[in-house]
């Protein structure tokens, strides 16, 4: 992208899909009885256990570009006795890491509510964490989350856009397993027993089966064990949103409350919240969120109200 060309024809993409898959399409999925958008959610279309939403898909709208965002103020509450709600788990899949591999410097990072990425970042460089810079803790981010994905140093080099190089890479992730060597046992004991067994397992016990982790092919053996890796923690983080709708369900429901859950996007709730129940409300949907699944981390949910999806997030 360091041509001009490239970046207009990059941005052009990215408006011709937007216009495409969301201005063009969403107003079309407007149902008429009641003049709103209804999407479905299947519960087995994920090997990961997560919730997956179609026809229109409203867990793709895009949050990181300023034009992607754009699209999330057309989400609106039903009038103006509502606001919207969204409730978010913060970081839940190093949460969970740091949870099941039992990595003390981890579980310390989080229990002192610092930034973990800033926290790794001074681990990593050997910095104090005032003397971290920002591209610092971009690396540290980048590998953290590569991290619970089995990523390599090539796979980390490039995601840098190539600002270090494959070599620099390899020094980073293995100084990280330096600095979290838990999390370097929990990977290679969850081979070993996937390799043992056939299936991983999520904190609640949901199996996956990996039918290629002992294949005689490298490629395909890497990518299972990469799998093997993900599992329980994406998968765990997937049970935990769902116990935590179970539970807000039969809170709204119990309670008689006019406020109602509208939306699971990823480690995101969003609700159509009522102004007069919004003081008693808030806290309690956060609790049941925090305390869906036990952790041997403090679990952070964030939460944010306004007159559309965007200014709630």
């Amino acid at each position: 992208a360091e041509h001009a060309i490239v970046r207009d024809l990059l941005a052009y993409r990215e408006a011709a899909k937007l216009k495409s898959t969301y201005v063009d399409a969403l107003p079309t999925s407007i149902f008429q009885g009641t003049g709103r958008i209804h999407t479905t959610f299947h519960q087995l279309m994920t090997a990961t256990g997560r919730l997956a939403s179609n026809n229109p898909n409203l867990q793709n709208i895009p949050i990181r570009s300023d034009q992607g965002r754009e699209i999330r103020r057309a989400f609106v509450p039903r009038n103006d006795e509502f606001t919207l709600l969204s409730a978010d788990y913060s970081q839940i899949e190093l949460r969970v890491m740091a949870s099941v591999c039992g990595d003390p410097a981890m579980i310390e990072a989080f229990q002192a509510d610092e930034d973990i990425h800033t926290a790794t970042a001074a681990r990593v460089f050997g910095v104090p964490l005032d003397g971290v810079t920002s591209d610092m803790r971009r690396t540290a981010k980048m590998v953290n989350f590569g991290i619970i994905y089995g990523i390599s140093s090539f796979g980390l080099s490039q995601r840098l856009n190539g600002e270090v190089s494959r070599t620099e890479a390899q020094q980073i992730i293995e100084e990280y397993f330096r600095q979290y060597p838990g999390v370097k046992r929990f990977q290679d004991k969850t081979i070993e027993q996937a390799q043992k067994d056939g299936y991983v397992e999520t904190l609640t016990g949901r199996r996956r089966y990996l039918r290629d982790i002992n294949s005689k092919n490298g490629m395909i053996r890497s990518a299972a064990e990469r799998t093997a890796i993900n599992t329980p923690i994406q998968g765990t983080a997937a049970d935990m949103i769902k116990i935590a709708m179970v539970r807000v369900a039969a809170l709204l429901d119990g309670g008689g409350y006019k406020t109602r859950m509208l939306l699971q996007v990823h480690d995101e709730l969003v609700f159509d919240l009522h102004l007069g129940e919004k003081d008693e409300l808030v806290p309690k949907i956060e609790e049941a969120m925090k305390t869906a699944l036990p952790l041997s981390v403090p679990v952070r949910v964030e939460s944010g109200t306004g007159k559309n999806w965007l200014d709630a997030h």
